[in-house]
């Protein structure tokens, strides 16, 4: 009986730990919808928006080349999954003062795959391994 619910135990805080990841599959077709303004990938170069490499843990406002408004520079967020998700919902609300025209990914799941999508790739565009 003992050695049963230890068992249990162990598969109950293994199961609570394990975060569900997106798919960046999906993220990939979710970042179609991102390409009017932006790029990713080895050959990224600013345009309308900011090259999105290397997104994960880089502060808002700092592509270099890429014209952001102040209220980007200053609003001293540090890119993670939870603050890209806020985020990528409302921009205009997160950051009041942004250019981005975007009106959001409202859908979780989406936001979540996109996140899995954009996490992949280095400063340098790179797919990380």
């Amino acid at each position: 009986m003992m050695k049963r619910v230890s068992i249990a135990i162990v598969a109950l805080a293994s199961s609570a730990g394990a975060a569900v990841a997106g798919d960046p599959a999906a993220g990939e077709k979710v970042f179609r919808k991102c390409l009017p303004c932006h790029t990713i990938g080895e050959n990224a170069k600013n345009g309308i928006g900011p090259a999105q490499n290397g997104l994960k843990g880089r502060k808002s406002g700092t592509v270099p080349g890429f014209n952001y408004t102040d209220a980007n520079k200053n609003s001293g967020i540090t890119w993670d999954e939870a603050t890209f998700k806020e985020y990528i919902k409302d921009p205009k609300v997160k950051i009041p003062g942004t250019k981005m025209v975007f009106p959001g990914i409202k859908d979780e799941k989406e936001a979540e795959d996109l996140w899995s999508f954009l996490e992949q790739f280095g400063p340098d565009g790179k797919k990380k391994k």
